[in-house]
């Protein structure tokens, strides 16, 4: 195997500085300690040798042939946001910023599609695409990822109950193996049954097997009018057992999240960002688009009906743009509300079947409880995919806290998978979640994991011990 991979020297260093440029390498304690870890440092903090930032794919392709050659690890980052420990150099190395590769070519109004470099933005493109009356639909919270982020996470978001994951826009993907090849998986077609797709592989791949160079996504007409409902229940329970009525209802939802009012007050408390509705232990938030304002009036009259008629307190209508924003500008803002909340946080993105959302909230709000943590559960409900956001108690130690969280995490996941979940939901495996995968999924489908991670990456150079660790 590869391990103990090569710790690099001035040789090294001056190669790569060599094929790309002296003013865009740092090394050892020259490299920012940002560049240790991603949005969560509990995964692990740890620092590359060499960081490199790379502008195009044939820096990339001599950068991979080197280090697959003289048996170097490379973690490839963007924005650093993710919240698995995925984009840490677990094992020294280089880190190879793609920021700089951040172009947008015009729409390709023909095929529907937007090309770009995995370094854009995703605030950017969604901003191209609408600056052409189109629409890209994958709205994961963090709007200033990157696309390549973005594709090698499978990033969900909050409308992907209408409109799906970002492996539903991805039409085709340029990329640079370990070994230096670049490669084309698909092309901007719609469909293809060309041999094994690979493309499909590679989205969710959390940077294991590829670096991508530039990606196609398919794009839609933008809708013409869009509404948010604020529903507010008693309890949160009342609120889960609504999410299945609303999608009974013939109007497809965009998106449907729930919030706890202790939650939103968190968010208020700490950034001064208000909800507009005050009643309710817990809120059912719903939007809609549509091509007409016929249409959409007879999609929130029928949601509204629905809810009141369900046990709902009130059926608030954001049909402006500013009630909007401030409604998704509470739910945006959990994340941080919660890290200026508590000083420690963990999260649980499990997925469940939508009929068991109730059962999973009712089951981890006990879990939790019963080993001393504030627990807040809240998420996409439309998809079933939902962040529980575990707070450490005041009063707890270093070693309470830690010996907590695992138990916790080690039985929210066996919850999730006895209700016919899944572990993640969207955030992915990293580093963070690595030691509760095996036991998940189980020894065959570990094995399925390493062989295709070997197809790619015979020397395991490619972000090691991420999705699968081997023995070293």
């Amino acid at each position: 195997m590869a391990f103990p991979y090569k710790k690099m020297d001035e040789t090294d260093f001056e190669y790569i500085r060599s094929i790309t440029s002296a003013d865009r390498v740092w090394t050892g304690e020259a490299i920012a300690s940002e560049y240790y870890h991603d949005e969560m440092p509990n995964y692990g903090t740890f620092p590359p040798e060499l960081y490199v930032e790379v502008e195009n794919k044939e820096e990339i392709s001599k950068i991979m042939a080197y280090c697959n050659k003289m048996n170097i690890p490379v973690v490839v980052r963007g924005a650093g946001s993710g919240l698995a420990g995925g984009s840490n150099c677990k094992y020294g190395g280089i880190m190879m910023s793609i920021m700089r590769m951040n172009k947008i070519y015009p729409v390709d109004h023909k095929n529907q599609t937007i090309t770009v470099q995995p370094g854009a933005l995703l605030l950017d493109v969604q901003a191209a695409a609408s600056a052409e009356g189109l629409f890209y639909p994958p709205d994961p919270g963090e709007k200033t990822a990157t696309i390549g982020g973005n594709v090698i996470t499978n990033a969900g978001g909050m409308k992907a109950v209408r409109y799906g994951l970002t492996r539903d826009f991805v039409r085709c993907i340029e990329a640079v193996l370990p070994d230096g090849s670049i490669e084309k998986f698909s092309s901007n077609v719609v469909k293809n049954t060309t041999g094994y797709d690979v493309k499909d592989l590679i989205i969710g791949s959390e940077g294991t097997l590829c670096v991508l160079t530039e990606v196609t996504l398919k794009l839609l007409p933008a809708p013409n009018c869009t509404c948010t409902l604020v529903m507010p229940f008693n309890s949160l329970e009342e609120c889960a057992d609504m999410v299945p009525k609303v999608l009974d209802l013939p109007f497809v939802p965009t998106a449907i999240e729930f919030l706890e009012r202790e939650l939103i007050e968190i968010v208020e408390r700490n950034l001064h960002k208000y909800l507009p509705v005050k009643v309710g232990n817990a809120v059912l938030i719903v939007m809609y688009d549509a091509s007409s304002q016929s249409e959409l009036d007879s999609a929130v009259e029928a949601a509204a009906e629905a809810t009141l008629a369900n046990g709902a307190i009130d059926c608030a209508i954001a049909n402006t743009p500013e009630r909007a924003a401030s409604v998704w500008g509470v739910r945006g803002a959990i994340l941080e509300g919660m890290k200026a909340d508590s000083v420690s946080q963990e999260e649980c993105d499990v997925v469940v079947p939508r009929s068991c959302i109730a059962q999973y909230v009712k089951d981890a709000k006990r879990i939790a409880r019963n080993l001393g943590l504030r627990v807040e559960p809240c998420g996409h409900c439309g998809d079933g995919n939902i962040h529980t956001e575990l707070l450490r108690g005041d009063d707890m130690t270093d070693e309470e806290w830690e010996t907590a969280t695992h138990e916790c995490l080690t039985q929210l996941y066996a919850l999730s998978k006895e209700l016919g979940g899944q572990l993640s939901g969207e955030h992915g495996i990293g580093n963070g979640r690595l030691e509760f995968l095996k036991e998940f999924v189980g020894p065959r489908m570990i094995s399925l994991y390493k062989s295709i991670k070997l197809a790619f990456d015979e020397n395991l150079i490619l972000n090691p011990g991420k999705i699968v660790e081997f023995n070293q």
